[in-house]
């Protein structure tokens, strides 16, 4: 087979600033961790150290080894350096001669370098260039000006192809780290080059026709043995290859396929390909399913909802931004453990927001195992881009990358133009708005046409939000057709009910901030600053507007808390309220409303968010809300603020009919029981039905300061599988509520597979009862839930270190609503 190095482990790190100096570092990774290792820098993180290190910003940094070549690689006619994901402006050497030029982390080059290599020892150098400002020197070249978000604090970043979250956003830190991460390695061959393995899949009824395809790069006229291994089958194609780009095809027939579907719809079967020359092999995993976009008129407007094999699928996810601003430690293991936590939160999609990275090749494998449906954005995100040859010659360059890497996986569902970026056209200088557009056309078409060259199959989405292919309608307000986002709650501060005033196809962002957990604030500030006017706290608090929507909201909905601790809790609590009601009532709407992704999943450092993960993996209340309103099978309650009725709905994302009963209790604040309702209904598949519309009369005789509705729903799936579900309604604001104080007790021991059981019982109703584990990582099987007297809860605690059950007593704390003030 054929030689490969791999260029990755220690290297040494210097800078024209230190005259000679160097450090250790490592490849792949970055400069602010090799920094941070070598204590040059304190940890950005805690406190307000981000300020201490912007000068590196402006620094070239250089990563230098050794390394031995032995003669087997220099026996192969092409040796290839693979240069990807480098982070941005980089030149690298071999033996002091130059072999390659980078401007574009997105992009991934190949040199052929045999000719710069030796026998023996050999050295390589990596000068990054400051992308800030080569950033600058792009700004001096436009044809006119190009505006850029103010999120970020680093100017100009939207003329080059770097991730725009680097100079910060509103929940991002400022750290423009330069480095190279993904495998560096030298690869050599006789023939043609692998570059991409992919799929065509032609379905029909119980059989796939499945053509295995493979890029293979030649540097001149050659003939290539490519064979091909799937589904139990060989095939051999004797390839004669021209210079440049070839495509080697071989044909398979899949009888009574094992589909491949979203998570909570199905199984993700997935099928080992092999593509074998004599000098590489590459192996991928294919799903076998179809994925439409289903983009049409209808008696709502023009729908927008994604269909799995035949079968309309309600989305279900959140907004993924990258895992952490040191790339070093955007780890297989970072990714597992936040993918898992989506997948356990009953999400079937992902959306890979513009502003970021296109991920690692590992990242959609693990959506691929998880059935996470990938709603793939392009980087660009609320700025305007130029539309020159030079920057559109660019961007090609990494399509011509990103989507023959990327298009095999089963879990990439769309291909999106941008976010937020034909809306960005009115943002700025209104005199220039036509330009604008002009520009923004220019470069949007071009991408749409890289995408039916390279990926017909899939959807090309111009714009997020926006109607649809050649429909940019205002998806701010516009709920009519296409994706929306909706900020009218957070940036409008709109009470939760504005959620009802709006009716979306489909609403890929909307979100509520809160603050993390006092365990994540104790680890980036120190005890003087427990206050979140503190300057550290307003330092971790990115957003222009700062707190003030969440105090603000605080105001109409709760008492104030007493604490900096429950004041972190109860923010939390406001969060998890504010989607879920977003989400239980757009749920109830299909199939006018067949998609709901939050902003978002995920933070890339400790900061106060719209995530639902804090930075570190631990989950918000709002993911385990999500958890529950996500659920395949739900009973909620909305009161509708125009003719004031309480309405109860089932809703149903299953494939098959299922039967549901759902009993409805009203119960005063000391647990006792009122009224009781019970109603039944068979629900076909992916069915929302009202089950009852109680006029306000109906209700009039429970005082709404004193009472409480709990929901209880069990339903019986047509292979005999129950599910069930609770969910509670309150009649008035939290703050009108006459709360009681509850003796919350608790009980633990060990479970299962290394898990422990925890019991919860009460004396008084408690609400928002959310159990912490500080120092203990792990998830609960439930959280922020409603204790009734009588009922207790025992939840399953998966740890993610060793721990037994005494220390878990002993660090184990409980909070709930009542208990946060007197």
């Amino acid at each position: 087979m054929g030689s490969m190095i791999d260029l990755g482990g220690s290297w040494t790190l210097g800078c024209p600033e230190w005259n000679g100096r160097t450090i250790a570092a490592e490849l792949p990774g970055d400069n602010y961790s090799a920094l941070l290792a070598a204590g040059m820098i304190p940890d950005p993180y805690f406190g307000r150290n981000e300020e201490l290190v912007q000068e590196f910003r402006r620094y070239e940094w250089e990563f230098t080894r050794e390394f031995e070549v032995p003669e087997e690689l220099l026996s192969r006619r092409y040796v290839y350096l693979n240069c990807e994901m480098f982070d941005t402006f980089a030149t690298v050497w071999i033996n002091g001669k130059k072999a390659v030029s980078t401007e574009n982390m997105f992009a991934c080059w190949r040199p052929e370098v045999k000719a710069l290599l030796k026998p023996g020892v050999n050295t390589i150098r990596i000068r990054f260039k400051s992308s800030e400002l080569e950033a600058k020197k792009a700004a001096a070249g436009m044809p006119f000006p190009i505006p850029m978000n103010s999120c970020s604090k680093v100017e100009n970043l939207n003329l080059i192809r770097k991730p725009h979250c680097h100079g910060g956003w509103d929940w991002g830190i400022t750290l423009m780290a330069a480095g190279v991460y993904a495998p560096l390695t030298l690869t050599g061959v006789d023939g043609g080059r692998i570059d991409a393995v992919w799929t065509e899949q032609k379905h029909e009824k119980n059989l796939v026709e499945c053509t295995a395809v493979a890029e293979l790069h030649a540097e001149e006229p050659c003939r290539t043995a490519v064979t091909f291994r799937f589904n139990g089958e060989e095939k051999t194609v004797n390839a004669s290859l021209k210079a440049g780009r070839n495509l080697v095809r071989a044909k398979f027939e899949v009888k009574n396929p094992r589909l491949w579907w979203p998570n909570g719809s199905g199984a993700q079967e997935l099928y080992p390909l092999t593509v074998e020359t004599a000098d590489q092999t590459v192996e991928r995993m294919i799903g076998l399913r179809t994925i439409e976009v289903v983009n049409r008129p209808d008696e709502y407007g023009v729908s927008m909802f994604f269909r799995v094999n035949g079968v309309d699928v309600f989305a279900k996810g959140a907004n993924w931004i990258p895992a952490d601003a040191f790339p070093s430690r955007q780890t297989e293991a970072r990714y597992e453990d936040l993918l898992e936590s989506a997948r356990l939160a009953n999400m079937n999609m992902i959306r890979v927001w513009g502003g970021g990275q296109y991920e690692k090749d590992i990242f959609y494998e693990i959506c691929d195992r998880k059935g996470l449906m990938v709603w793939q954005d392009m980087m660009f995100s609320c700025s305007l881009y130029p539309s020159t040859e030079a920057f559109i010659a660019n961007v090609m360059n990494e399509l011509d990358y990103q989507i023959p890497r990327l298009k095999h996986h089963a879990s990439l569902a769309i291909w999106c133009g941008d976010n937020e970026v034909i809306g960005a056209t009115k943002w700025y200088d209104k005199e220039r708005v036509s330009t604008y557009l002009v520009n923004y056309d220019r470069l949007n078409r071009e991408l749409w046409r890289r995408v039916e060259a390279l990926d017909p199959e899939r959807m090309f989405w111009p714009s997020s939000p926006c109607g649809g292919p050649n429909n940019f309608n205002d998806g701010w307000h516009d709920d009519s057709c296409g994706d929306m986002h909706y900020w009218e709650v957070w940036h409008g501060a709109k009470d939760f009910s504005a959620y009802y005033s709006v009716r979306p196809r489909f609403c890929s962002e909307f979100g509520y901030q809160s603050f993390p957990s006092f365990e994540t604030v104790a680890s980036f500030c120190p005890p003087d600053q427990f206050n979140v006017f503190s300057p550290v706290m307003d330092h971790h608090q990115k957003c222009v507007r700062g707190n003030a929507p969440i105090i603000g909201m605080f105001g109409k909905y709760f008492r104030m808390p007493e604490s900096f601790g429950d004041f972190l809790y109860l923010s939390q609590v406001q969060q998890a309220l504010a989607i879920k009601t977003g989400v239980e009532f757009w749920r109830t709407l299909k199939p006018r409303c067949m998609g709901t992704i939050f902003w978002q999943l995920n933070d890339n450092w400790p900061v106060a968010s719209w995530a639902s993960i804090e930075y570190g993996g631990k989950w918000k209340q709002l993911q385990y809300h999500a958890k529950r309103f996500y659920a395949p099978v739900i009973a909620t309650a909305c009161r509708d603020p125009q003719d004031g009725q309480t309405r109860i709905f089932a809703v149903s994302d299953l494939r098959e009919r299922c039967k549901v009963t759902v009993t409805a209790v009203v119960s005063d604040f000391d647990g006792l029981p009122q009224k009781r309702f019970e109603f039944s209904a068979s629900l076909k598949p992916g069915e929302s039905r009202c089950l009852k519309a109680f006029k306000p009369a109906e209700l009039a005789g429970f005082n709404p300061e004193e009472h409480f509705m709990e929901l209880r729903l069990s339903a019986e799936c047509a292979d005999g599988t129950a599910l069930s579900f609770e969910n509670t309604f309150f009649f008035d604001v939290f703050k009108h509520c006459a709360f009681r104080h509850a003796d919350v007790k608790t009980a633990v021991k060990a479970g299962k597979d290394g898990g422990f059981e925890v019991t919860l019982s009460t004396d008084r109703p408690a609400f928002f009862v959310t159990l912490d584990t500080p120092g203990i990582p792990g998830i609960f099987s439930d959280n922020s839930l409603t204790l009734l007297p009588g009922e207790p809860k025992t939840l399953v605690f998966s740890p993610k270190k060793e721990t037994t059950a005494a220390e878990l007593g002993k660090a184990l704390e409980v909070n709930y609503l009542r208990k946060t003030y007197n």
